[in-house]
């Protein structure tokens, strides 16, 4: 518990988690008053469209995750906590857990949040949730940010530098991942198999599936756990490599 406490205060001392926490949560709500303001009669108001604009807030839940993993290494708080733990393995643990929580908070915010505006906005649209794919779509955000929140430890962990962990994080969630769709003949067979399109297809709308005519290779809870599974296979690397090299 004492190391948990210690990686809360570590988290919350400084104003960066903040404001990428309040980013998180009110860029997605500031997307989706915009667009149902605005979208014509042509755009369907349904569940899943109030929740197209939370892939914002999971891309900067995943730059608090990088930082907080990276910023321990830069300011040598890193070192003076495996000095205060007799091994290294549960103050990491501790870390990741902190920030799965955190972000699993700021998802439930920003999926019930974008479909409570939209309902808002949209009073005549049907936009109860009656069935429960409904409810995962909007929930579901909990556990996509949480996951999320574990893969940016995991690459902060691995990286260890802040700016090469940001690069490389917003470089593959705003640019790479949409630039495979213009490969020639294969993009859009690889696309369904990039990570953050699986969040996308476990909890939030999708314009880029319907407009490809696109064949999931999974449902939506095959494609968590494939999520999943690649940000715990990033977390536990980081922690292995953490725990092995110098602090």
């Amino acid at each position: 518990m004492n190391v948990l406490r210690a990686e809360r205060i570590k988290l919350f001392s400084t104003r960066a988690p903040w404001w990428c926490g309040a980013l998180s949560v009110l860029a997605p709500l500031a997307f989706t008053t915009l667009f149902f303001a605005l979208a014509g009669s042509e755009v369907t108001a349904s569940v899943g469209n109030t929740q197209l604009a939370t892939g914002i807030g999971r891309t900067v839940a995943l730059v608090l995750a990088v930082l907080t993993a990276t910023s321990d290494a830069s300011w040598g708080t890193l070192r003076l906590t495996f000095q205060a733990v007799p091994t290294r393995v549960p103050a990491l643990l501790a870390k990741g857990t902190v920030v799965v929580v955190v972000c699993a908070v700021l998802g439930l915010l920003a999926g019930v949040g974008s479909w409570g505006i939209a309902a808002l906005i949209r009073p005549d649209a049907d936009l109860a949730l009656h069935s429960a794919g409904d409810w995962r779509l909007v929930l579901g955000q909990t556990v996509t940010f949480a996951l999320t929140g574990l893969l940016g430890v995991g690459v902060g962990l691995l990286l260890r530098s802040t700016a090469l962990a940001l690069t490389l994080v917003l470089v593959w969630t705003q640019l790479v991942e949409g630039l495979v769709l213009l490969i020639p003949r294969v993009g859009p067979d690889v696309y369904p198999w990039l990570p953050f399109f699986a969040a996308g297809q476990f909890a939030g709308g999708d314009f880029t599936q319907a407009a490809l005519n696109m064949t999931p290779a999974f449902g939506p809870w095959g494609y968590l756990a494939y999520f999943g599974g690649i940000c715990l296979a990033f977390f536990v690397a980081g922690v292995v490599t953490a725990n092995r090299r110098d602090a």
